[in-house]
This record gives structure tokens, C-alpha cells and sequence, in this order.
């Protein structure tokens, strides 16, 4: 049984069938906005829902976001946005004060899941979600997220810069 600190549970698969009624459109920028501010005000206990893409080689730049400003670029070998472009999969942190690299853009985050966006093999960014709450992030709420960001990738025409591998 959940402790009473724990976030409700999640219909992931209403939230997917949502996402994918707003996503009427095949526009990046307005689709990365639009997921931002649905996952923002649909997810308890979070604190910054975001887009980072890749649009020079092996960085990560600012993109659509819901929360505080952010951090800005951010390479692929630091903290968890970074690793989870590197490694192409994706990052839960329950604790992010206990990751040698973490980039602290605010310090009320305490868990992170970091979903990359891939496209054709090759990075497009990722999605970055950050809560005050540690451990914050369950294994379903991983799957339910990593789903969301298939429907996205699905809905939405993804391309990279020229010049990035």
C-alpha cells in the first residue's frame, strides 16, 4: 500500500490517449510545448517538465519547457540529461544530490527521469522531468512516460540539424 506521501497512481493509458488528442499537429515546437504543459499539470509532485535538444553535435540546447529557467547547453558526458542522450536510455534518479556530475539548475529538485528522444538511431534530445520529491519516480511511471514519449515521436516530425550525428 502506498505511504500517504506518495503521488496517486497514474492511468497512463488515459494520458496516452489524451496526449494524443492535443497533439494535433505534426509541428515540433508546438507539440513540445503542448507535452510540456500536459505532463506538467497532469503528474502530481513536480517542479520542471522539459525538452532539451540536440542542435549541435553532442550538446543538448534548451527547448519547449513547464517551471523555473533552466540550465543551458548542457554536453552529452554531464549529469543525467547528458547521460541519458550518451547512452540513449533512459535515466531515473531517485536521488540526484548522490550523482557526481547532476547539474543543480534548482535546487528543490531531488528526483529526475531523463527519457531520450530518438530518431533514425540518432538523438534528437530528451525529455527531462524533475521533482521536489526524492524517489519520486516508480518503474510505472517510467514505462508510463517512456510511452507518452513514443507518442510524441509518433505525432510529431522530428528532424536533426545538418552537421549533427
Amino acid at each position: 500500500m502506498p505511504n500517504a506521501e506518495s503521488p496517486p497512481n497514474v492511468d497512463y493509458a488515459l494520458l496516452n490517449r489524451q496526449l494524443e488528442a492535443l497533439l494535433d499537429t505534426r509541428d515540433w515546437l508546438t507539440n513540445s510545448a503542448q507535452t510540456s504543459a500536459f505532463l506538467m499539470q497532469s503528474l502530481a509532485s513536480l517542479n520542471w517538465v522539459g525538452f532539451y535538444q540536440q542542435r549541435s553535435p553532442q550538446v543538448l540546447h534548451l527547448g519547449a519547457f513547464q517551471g523555473k529557467p533552466a540550465c543551458h547547453p548542457i554536453p552529452f558526458d554531464k549529469g543525467v540529461c547528458g547521460a541519458a542522450a550518451r547512452t540513449q536510455s533512459t535515466q531515473r534518479v531517485d536521488d540526484v544530490h548522490a550523482v557526481a556530475d547532476h547539474i543543480a539548475c534548482d535546487a528543490d529538485s531531488n528526483a529526475e527521469l531523463v527519457v531520450p528522444i530518438v530518431v533514425d538511431g540518432k538523438v534528437w534530445g530528451v525529455l527531462d522531468i524533475d521533482s521536489p520529491e526524492p524517489a519520486r519516480f516508480s518503474q510505472e511511471d517510467q514505462a508510463g512516460i517512456e510511452a507518452l514519449v513514443a507518442t510524441f515521436i509518433a505525432r510529431t516530425d522530428l528532424h536533426l540539424p545538418s552537421g549533427v550525428a
